[in-house]
């Protein structure tokens, strides 16, 4: 299982770098003479029609709808396969990262409201600093290679599944919008089907594919977000045998998702003009919110929730670590980016104004300071290990 950690760990790491690659090559394209390019990219109309069912979206959207939709699917086959065999497996281990999570999104998303309470569109916006992006802030630890124990490493990654968990809800029951009924329904009919190829032990994935796809399409067209049906596809491969189709699959899957989707959908959701643009324009409400929650709500969540948690003898500080140390993980936890870039696009879709380049500014803004923040507290808390 370690070894299956250390592995882990390494990849996300290295995605986190290749995601940071990403970012900086979009923002270099908006901020060009290309800029023009950059933004047809976007916009490009691309439709998938059979018959009377057609799907028509621009490049964007097929990007944050269907490519994401891969992301979420990986993360439910994660969170599974931790909450069966692994990190989150036993009361014990599990109740330290929990607990942090939940004060970690908690207190973040009390921080935006509070500096957007009277903007009935902004407010919306109030689980944009609540995500953790785990392949930024676990490639931030391995610039940091032996000063930091694997225990935290472990920490910090269960601490941002969970909050991937809690941000799939959020988007289920907050960012839902146009239900349609109809398509409700016809979605339950793949949904129950998915569920009779686990009990029956079935193994072949295809044929998850091919009835998670139809599950796609009936979750899209109903008005809750498609993503969610990469989560409940993933909650239905089996996890037993020698075999296992969902090991498998997280195995195949993550380097694609690492090195491909996620930074896809950074360079087509970071891109912004930072033209015209002043020290100012962070402290208006939505950029000051989000930054103030991801910079200061996070680790203050995160650190208060788990002294509490173990002053209380629930659980115990991770092997080998201190509370500097701790406080420096609970500061990268503050690195958003990818999810809360993907909330934000939820939250104020469609909104009137520029509320898309205030989110990407707060987003990136905070992001950029806890990375900095956390990585200067390692150094000067940590020394390498022999």
């Amino acid at each position: 299982m370690l070894l299956n950690i250390r592995d882990f760990l390494k990849l996300e790491s290295a995605g986190g770098i290749v995601l940071v690659a990403a970012a900086a090559l979009a923002l270099i394209f908006s901020n060009s003479p290309l800029s023009g390019l950059y933004e047809a990219l976007l916009a490009i109309p691309l439709e998938v029609r059979a018959g009377d069912l057609g799907i028509a979206k621009p490049l964007l959207l097929w990007v944050n709808d269907g490519l994401m939709a891969i992301f979420f699917f990986l993360v439910g086959l994660e969170i599974k396969r931790e909450v069966l065999q692994g990190e989150l497996s036993t009361p014990s281990a599990v109740a330290l990262p929990i607990i942090a999570a939940l004060g970690g999104m908690a207190a973040p998303a009390a921080i935006y409201a509070c500096f957007n309470w009277g903007d009935a569109v902004a407010i919306n916006g109030w689980a944009i600093p609540a995500a953790t992006d785990i392949a930024f802030a676990l490639g931030v630890l391995s610039l940091l290679g032996s000063r930091v124990p694997i225990s935290l490493k472990i920490f910090l990654t269960a601490v941002a599944i969970i909050d991937d968990l809690g941000a799939i809800l959020i988007i289920a029951f907050f960012y839902a919008a146009n239900l349609s009924a109809e398509m409700l329904m016809l979605a339950a009919i793949p949904a129950v089907i998915l569920i009779l190829l686990n009990r029956f032990s079935v193994i072949r994935v295809s044929a998850y594919a091919v009835v998670g796809f139809v599950l796609w399409v009936c979750v899209l067209k109903s008005g809750v977000h498609a993503t969610l049906a990469g989560v409940l596809i993933a909650f239905a491969i089996p996890l037993r045998g020698e075999n296992a189709p969902l090991e498998e699959l997280e195995h195949r899957l993550h380097p694609w998702v690492a090195f491909g989707v996620l930074p896809i959908f950074a360079f087509f959701n970071t891109g912004v003009s930072f033209s015209g643009l002043s020290a100012a324009a962070l402290l208006e409400p939505i950029p000051l919110g989000i930054a103030a929650g991801l910079i200061v709500g996070k680790p203050f969540g995160i650190l208060t929730s788990s002294w509490l948690t173990i002053k209380c003898r629930i659980a115990k500080l991770p092997d080998e670590a201190n509370w500097i140390q701790m406080a420096a993980v609970a500061l990268l936890c503050g690195i958003g980016f990818t999810m809360s870039l993907f909330i934000g696009s939820l939250a104020l879709e469609g909104a009137p104004g520029d509320y898309a380049g205030a989110t990407r500014l707060g987003v990136f803004a905070g992001s950029l300071i806890s990375a900095l923040a956390g990585y200067a507290v390692f150094r000067l808390a940590s020394q390498p290990r022999q």
